[in-house]
């Protein structure tokens, strides 16, 4: 089990076949690498399986290799618009996931330069838009540990900054909270060839562009997302786990976020946040065990709001009507007034 959905395996994955399982997407959300918090988001596994299944067979239409299999209802495999409710299950080709050697203050990751295929690759590729208020880009900017230069910027970059062209970022994926890193450490632990870190790349930015195209329309700004990204028995290339919707994607609409950081804005104020922050600091690895308290729920109405958010955005986004909720822009607009300033 995840902290926002649970693993149903089916085959086995070995070194040199991929195997089946499902996602079985929750109603539970994380933020901040905390794991499950205390709410539970009403409809949100649902939402999210229907927008990644949007878009898995939106992009394997355009010729991009994934891991999607179909969806599942009544244990019958289907494509979207076969569907006759909404699902919260997708089965896919699942990959090994070879863990780096955990060890004191780091990770070994020498295992990489013997496996071959049927793996995770153990990265996270964060593509940007732009630099909304909250990016992790002006916290280590301020920290000292990047160097805005080096992301081809002309200037220092400031809040709500829209780009010319997307900025990739690259991140650990399996270790205790994502640490960010240059390219070039993130090929050497992957041990990918050039070629192999050229593709994906280029798939990073196809996907980027087609979630802003179908997202445009809308009203909504792109402003940033993730990827990740699996090798099949032949070390070809294919985009694994889910993309594009809230939990993976951050949009905004006038100012307004619509995505899972309206429940980071919220835990921000929070002294849980407050002390997670100071334990990250002391301990990279084992910061959990340093937090003494817990995040308290949030207000009954900000969850139902957002859980119409989830709704109304794969509503629109697929164009049909599976869950009874108020246009995008009306809850927005209502869920606005509940943040604090």
């Amino acid at each position: 089990m995840g902290s926002v959905k649970d693993l149903v395996k089916i085959e086995e994955p070995t070194d040199s076949q991929t195997g089946i399982a499902r996602f079985i997407f929750s109603d539970r959300y994380s933020v901040f690498d905390w794991g499950e918090m205390p709410d539970h988001i009403p409809e949100k596994g649902s939402s999210i399986c229907l927008a990644t299944a949007y878009f898995f067979e939106e992009l394997e239409r355009r010729g991009i290799r994934t891991h999607y299999l179909g969806l599942v209802e009544n244990d019958r495999l289907v494509r979207l618009d076969e569907l006759q409710g909404p699902s919260n299950a997708l089965q896919f080709k699942a990959v090994r996931v070879v863990h780096p050697k955990e060890l004191e203050g780091g990770y070994d990751y020498s295992i990489y330069k013997r496996e071959k295929g049927c793996f995770l690759i153990p990265l996270e590729i964060i593509y940007r838009n732009s630099l909304p208020e909250g990016s992790s880009v002006f916290k280590r900017i301020r920290e000292g540990s990047l160097d805005w230069r080096k992301l081809g910027l002309s200037e220092e970059p400031k809040p709500g900054q829209i780009l010319e062209k997307p900025i990739l970022d690259v991140s650990t994926k399996l270790e205790a909270s994502d640490r960010y890193m240059t390219w070039e450490e993130g090929q050497q632990i992957a041990d990918l060839s050039d070629e192999e870190l050229s593709k994906l790349k280029e798939t990073v930015l196809a996907v980027n562009d087609l979630i802003t195209e179908k997202t445009k329309p809308m009203g909504l700004l792109h402003e940033d997302g993730k990827v990740e990204f699996g090798f099949d028995e032949k070390r070809e290339i294919m985009l694994v786990d889910a993309l594009g919707t809230l939990d993976e994607c951050r949009f905004s609409y006038q100012g307004i976020p619509v995505s899972k950081e309206i429940a980071r804005i919220y835990y921000r104020k929070s002294a849980w946040f407050k002390q997670t922050e100071e334990a990250k600091k002391k301990d990279a690895v084992n910061w959990k065990a340093l937090v003494t308290g817990n995040p308290e729920p949030m207000p009954e109405e900000l969850v139902e709001g957002i859980s119409l958010i989830y709704k109304a955005f794969t509503n629109e986004l697929t164009g049909r009507e599976w869950f009874p909720a108020p246009r995008l822009k009306d809850v927005l607009e209502k869920v606005k007034s509940m943040l604090p300033d």
